[in-house]
């Protein structure tokens, strides 16, 4: 059985960081999205 690796907290801001720069490659854009959409959801 495969793990469920989640995205770490430091990873995922680093992507963010990536997506709302403008001067990103799109390959780079398309692996922080990747990375975004692993993370795991927040706690209410």
């Amino acid at each position: 059985m495969p793990s469920q690796r989640k995205t770490s907290a430091k990873a995922a801001s680093a992507a963010s960081k990536v997506l709302k720069d403008g001067r990103t490659s799109k390959t780079s854009k398309t692996a922080a999205g990747s990375a975004l959409s692993q993370r795991a959801p927040k706690k209410k």
